[in-house]
């Protein structure tokens, strides 16, 4: 680990990312599907760990953080792959669970040639997990709880999730909340109480749209944040991002960072990883959100989930090439003491 990932690490602490687990096969490029039984060839092929709470896990592990990993996986050939990978980050797998009889989630991944990336997925063991799958205990000491696709859960969302938070909450820790899916308005009114409950709730602008029912991004903010969301974190892709919270005022626009798309899977979690990261580090939501950006634009110039992402002083150098200020302030953070920024802009 460099330097920086030791000190992000000691700011950062312990995170928990509770929810899906994936294990993504990319291929790139992917021009066509051939039909019948042809055959195309192509530069890459790999499987990485992916998934709301796990893919945001492993950024978070390489900016330095220490990451407990929970959720439910198979007894399959794929959880194998996703706990040594997550293992060789270093994160702590102790909290996932295998299902028996049941398959690990996963996702095939043909890569188009401009980085879009249609999906054929599995959902398996993630909507398995229980209450009685919690060690309440060992969320009471974490800095920060991620949930990650609690769309994609099953009654753990009514029986369980609720008291995943309150003991999470009861040690100090911050809240962010992302979901999987596209969703409905019907999985908004589900997950209504977690959101109301959470310091941030970080979806794509599509997710927001289809969530809320709301054309207008700035009227599906303001009624995530009626629910008691401390603060809203929208990506806008290739527009960068959006922050806005309770006691804030007008959202903040953070813009992208231009690079050469590889690929989009991911980018969500790299910027969940960076705003968390610098959050914890005292810095302000807008500065966290520039860091998320730059971490969402690295993961794009390469294949999966995992990628372009190498540790918290890569990315600052990163930045700090193309905005300076965020980057120094960023610095200026991460050196001294201080503690969580919560959510006032």
């Amino acid at each position: 680990m460099s330097p920086g990932g030791r000190e992000s690490q000691q700011r950062a602490g312990r995170v928990a990312v509770l929810g899906a687990h994936i294990i993504d096969v990319l291929g790139w490029p992917v021009e066509s599907i051939p039909p019948g039984q042809g055959s195309a060839r192509l530069n890459e092929i790999r499987a990485t760990v992916a998934g709301t709470a796990a893919g945001t896990g492993v950024d978070l592990a390489k900016l330095g953080a220490d990451v407990l990993a929970i959720g439910a996986i198979g007894d399959d050939l794929l959880a194998d792959l996703l706990i040594d990978e997550m293992r060789r980050h270093g994160i702590d797998t102790g909290g996932l669970v295998r299902k028996h009889g049941v398959q690990t989630s996963a996702t095939i991944l043909p890569i188009r040639p401009n980085g879009e990336r249609p999906a054929l997925h599995v959902p398996g063991a993630t909507a398995l997990l229980d209450r009685g799958d919690l060690d309440l205990a060992g969320l009471s000491g974490v800095r920060a709880l991620l949930i990650g696709a609690p769309d994609a859960l099953g009654g753990l969302v009514e029986d369980g999730l609720a008291e995943a938070v309150s003991a999470a909450k009861a040690g100090g820790a911050l809240v962010a909340v992302d979901v999987l899916r596209q969703g409905t308005p019907r999985d908004f009114g589900r997950i209504a109480g977690l959101l109301g409950s959470a310091d941030w709730f970080a979806p794509n602008s599509d997710q927001l749209a289809a969530l809320t029912g709301e054309d207008d991004i700035f009227a599906a903010i303001d009624k995530v944040l009626a629910l008691g969301t401390g603060g809203v974190a929208v990506t806008l892709g290739a527009r960068g991002a959006l922050v806005a919270s309770r006691d804030g005022g007008a959202p903040i626009a953070v813009p992208a960072i231009a690079v050469d798309v590889v690929d989009t899977t991911g980018c969500g979690d790299g910027f969940n990883a960076g705003l968390l990261t610098a959050l914890l580090t005292g810095a302000s939501p807008a500065d966290a959100a520039w860091l998320g950006v730059a971490c969402g634009a690295l993961v794009a110039t390469g294949l999966g989930s995992d990628a372009g992402i190498t540790d918290l002083e890569q990315v600052l150098g990163f930045l700090g090439a193309k905005a300076p200020g965020p980057a120094e302030r960023l610095r200026a953070a991460l050196a001294s003491p201080g503690v969580p920024a919560g959510t006032s802009l």
